[in-house]
C-alpha cells in the first residue's frame, strides 16, 4: 500500500507539472478570448464588420515569444526542465528573459497535485481535488492579472461540485446544493450592503460564484472558514501593501485569490480547522 501511494503520489506530481504549463496557457490566453468576445459582440452591435483576425484559442496558435514571435518548439515547452537547462529563463531567438511565474505556476501545480493525492489517495476524492485545485490556480492568476474571475470556469466548477457530490464525495449533496446557495449569497449581501453604505462596489460577481462553487464543492458548513480565512489573509496582505509598497487604498486588490487559498486549506484541513474553533468556543 505504501509503494501504491508512493507511485501515485510521484505520477500525480508529474502529471501536474503538465497540467500547470497547460493552466499558464489558460491563465494567458483566456483573458485574450474573452476581450475579442466581447469586442466582436460590441461591433455586431453597431453593425460594424468583424475582424476575421488569425484564430486565437487555447490550441491555436501556437505559443511564441511575445518580444520576437519565435515559435516554441517541443523541446523548448518541456515543463520547469525547458525553462531551467534548455532556455535558461530566456527567449532561445532573441534572448529576452522570460518570466519566472511559468515555472513556478508549473511547480506549484505539480506539488499541490502530488499533496492532493497523497492526502486523499488515488480515488473519486482525489480526482475531484485535482480539478478543484487546478480551476483554483488558474482563476487565482487570472484575477491577479485582470481582476476577473471568469463564468466559463467558475459556473463548471459549481455544477461539477454537486455532480461530485452525488455520491456524497466530499460531502452529501443537500449540504452541497445549500453551500452553493449559501455562498452566492453570502457575498451577494456584503457586495450591496457596502455599496449601500458607500456607494462603491466592493467587490465583483466572480467572486459570489467562487464562493458558490467552493460552497458545492465542500458544502456550507465550510463557508465561515473559508471566509474568515480569506478576510483576513486578504486584509493582512492589504496593509501590508499599503504600509510597505505604498498601495493606493483607491486602487482595488482582487478578492479571488484569497478565497482561492482559503478554499484548498479547507479543502485539505478544512474539518480538523472547524473542530478546533468549535472546541475553543465550547
Amino acid at each position: 500500500m505504501l509503494a501504491e501511494s508512493l507511485l501515485g503520489t510521484i505520477t500525480a506530481g508529474l502529471f501536474g507539472l503538465c497540467v500547470g504549463s497547460f493552466l499558464n496557457v489558460v491563465i494567458y490566453r483566456l483573458p485574450k478570448m474573452m476581450e475579442r468576445e466581447w469586442r466582436t459582440q460590441c461591433a455586431e452591435i453597431q453593425g460594424e464588420a468583424t475582424s476575421t483576425a488569425e484564430s486565437f484559442n487555447l490550441a491555436q496558435p501556437r505559443s511564441r515569444c511575445p518580444n520576437c514571435g519565435h515559435r516554441i518548439t517541443a523541446l523548448e515547452n518541456i515543463p520547469l526542465i525547458s525553462y531551467l537547462l534548455i532556455l535558461k529563463g530566456k527567449c532561445s531567438a532573441c534572448k529576452t528573459p522570460i518570466s519566472a511565474r511559468y515555472p513556478l505556476i508549473e511547480a506549484l501545480t505539480a506539488a499541490l497535485s502530488a499533496f492532493a493525492i497523497w492526502h486523499f489517495g488515488l480515488n473519486m476524492q482525489g480526482a475531484g481535488a485535482l480539478l478543484l485545485l487546478w480551476a483554483l490556480i488558474a482563476l487565482t492568476f487570472i484575477d491577479l492579472d485582470t481582476q476577473l474571475l471568469p463564468d466559463s470556469i467558475t459556473l463548471p466548477l459549481v455544477w461539477l461540485g454537486l455532480a461530485f457530490n452525488l455520491h456524497n464525495t466530499f460531502t452529501d449533496l443537500h449540504t452541497a446544493v445549500i453551500g452553493a446557495m449559501a455562498g452566492y449569497l453570502a457575498l451577494w449581501s456584503v457586495f450591496w450592503l457596502f455599496k449601500l453604505a458607500t456607494g462603491k462596489e466592493g467587490m465583483g460577481y466572480g467572486d459570489f460564484k467562487l464562493l458558490a462553487a467552493l460552497g458545492a464543492w465542500l458544502g456550507w458548513q465550510m463557508l465561515p472558514a473559508i471566509i474568515l480565512l480569506s478576510s483576513i489573509v486578504g486584509a493582512a496582505v492589504g496593509i501590508t501593501l499599503i504600509v510597505v509598497a505604498r498601495h493606493g487604498r483607491n486602487v482595488p486588490i482582487p478578492f479571488g485569490p484569497y478565497l482561492a487559498a482559503a478554499g484548498l486549506i479547507t479543502l485539505f484541513w478544512g474539518k480538523t480547522l472547524t473542530q478546533s474553533y468549535l472546541g475553543l468556543i465550547y
